[in-house]
């Protein structure tokens, strides 16, 4: 819920701040870190069975930041708290048949 806080409210600056500020190596850096730390947790995740194991845990990592970057478009918290069930659905793993 707080990284899609953070996206929605990233997005109340106009585009020229915008692009000054989410420019550079800096941020490139922050961005690699951030995929690489949710995509260890989604891995331990996964051996615990609790997040699907048929997609690997990195490219779950980007799904789920890419989802979540959606809540810049949104302007209430009940739009903000569905995309965040929503995407936390989709890391689910299924249960046993």
């Amino acid at each position: 819920m707080a990284y899609a806080l953070i996206q929605q409210r990233r997005h109340g600056h106009g585009p020229e701040v915008g692009a000054a500020l989410h420019r550079g190596a800096h941020v490139a850096r922050a961005e690699r870190h951030l995929l690489r730390f949710v995509g260890d947790l989604l891995a331990e995740g996964a051996a615990a069975g609790e997040v699907r194991d048929d997609v690997a845990p990195e490219e779950l990592a980007a799904y789920g930041l890419h989802a979540l970057g959606a809540a810049g478009g949104l302007s209430s918290e009940t739009a903000l708290r569905r995309l965040v069930q929503v995407t936390a659905d989709g890391l689910r793993a299924s249960p046993p048949s």
